[in-house]
Order: structure tokens, then C-alpha cells, then sequence
């Protein structure tokens, strides 16, 4: 029996969705299933409605709480992100319809590569994936077209789309980044992983 989809709802803001990016490919790939990648609305569509509240907007207990488990991640994954990029938050509206436009008109396993190459640069690198050029460094590294991908990305219909998928989002249940959502199971965080191969994984 093949295995199912794996709806993968991002931020290319969160830390958290890079912190699990390189264990979601390695589950989908090991597991034989497809993974869909989506770049939502988190701030002006699923927060809203889901109660959700940006980073710079929560408490500072919260805020402390975030960053001491950011520190505790990064050294039990071993990955070297910075705790406080210079461009987080940055305006991920472009970058989030490239991505959209290469799932729908390249492929998947393309926008998952583009997506996890920009919170590359966002994490470690502390880039500004905001930046037109910096943007078009990342989608040729990917091995994609950036003029004719950014060209594409700035059309209304990628706007719509988003949104669209942002709808379906919260339909599904879907209110934090990274969310796995298989068949009609839900898996929020990257520290839920586990339990996404554990699906998987089942008879």
C-alpha cells in the first residue's frame, strides 16, 4: 500500500521548521511518502482565528521560554542556528509564493528544497531571504530560474493561492509551524516527529 501524503505547514520564519527539516525529508524519503510543502498565512489568517500570537507580541516569560528551548535544540540536534537573526522577521510574501509556484508548476520535492534553502539562509546564515537578490541566490542554488521564478511568484494568482491554502489550513486543524497533517492526524512541532514516523511506520 502506498504511503500517504504528508501535508507539510510552514512559516520561513520558524526556527522550528528548520530545526525539523532535514528529519521530515530524511521520515518522507525513508517511508515512501510524498511531501507537500505550503508556506501559510500564519500572522494575518491562521493566528486570528487560532489564537496564535506572534513572537514580538507574546510575553516575556514566553519569549524567555522560546529562546532557552531554541538553545536546547540547537545542541541536541547540533545544528548552528542564531538565536536572534538580524532579519527575523523578515517579509516572507515572496518567498512564500516561489515556493508555492514551484510546488504547483515544478514539483514538490523542488519546493521543499526551496523552502528549507531559505530558512537556511534565515537560521544559519543570517540572511535576509526578504531581499530580491538574496532570494534569487537561493532559488539558483536550488537549481531553479530565479528571474523567471520571481517573475512568476509576483502574479496575483500565487497571492491567492496562499490564502487558499491558509483556509485549508485551518480547516484541517492547523494552528503552529511546522504541522505534519497525514490522513486526518496532526502533528505540530518538530519535536513531534517521532510520532510522524511512528504513523508511518504502522501496518
Amino acid at each position: 500500500m502506498a504511503a500517504p501524503d504528508i501535508d507539510y505547514y510552514i512559516s520561513l520564519n520558524s526556527p522550528w521548521t528548520h530545526l525539523g527539516a532535514a528529519r521530515i525529508e530524511a521520515i518522507a524519503r525513508q517511508h515512501g511518502a510524498r511531501l507537500r510543502v505550503f508556506p501559510v498565512e500564519f500572522g494575518a489568517v491562521i493566528f486570528p482565528a487560532s489564537g496564535g500570537v506572534p513572537v514580538p507580541k507574546r510575553s516575556p516569560q514566553r519569549q524567555a521560554y522560546r529562546m532557552a528551548e531554541l538553545r536546547r535544540w540547537r545542541s541536541h540536534l547540533d545544528i548552528p542556528i542564531e538565536l536572534s537573526p538580524t532579519h527575523f522577521p523578515f517579509d516572507e510574501t515572496l518567498a512564500a509564493q516561489c515556493v508555492i509556484a514551484t510546488r504547483e508548476l515544478t514539483g514538490d520535492a523542488q519546493a521543499v528544497a526551496l523552502a528549507h534553502r531559505i530558512l537556511k539562509a534565515l537560521w544559519e546564515e543570517d540572511d535576509n531571504p526578504g531581499e530580491r537578490e538574496v532570494l534569487a541566490r537561493l532559488i539558483a542554488e536550488v537549481g531553479l530560474d530565479p528571474a523567471a521564478l520571481i517573475a512568476e511568484a509576483d502574479r496575483d494568482e500565487w497571492a491567492k493561492q496562499r490564502r487558499a491554502d491558509s483556509e485549508a489550513a485551518l480547516e484541517s486543524g492547523v494552528f503552529g509551524a511546522p504541522s505534519y497533517v497525514i490522513e486526518d492526524e496532526i502533528f505540530w512541532g518538530q519535536d513531534r516527529l517521532e510520532f510522524v514516523a511512528r504513523y508511518l511506520a504502522r501496518d
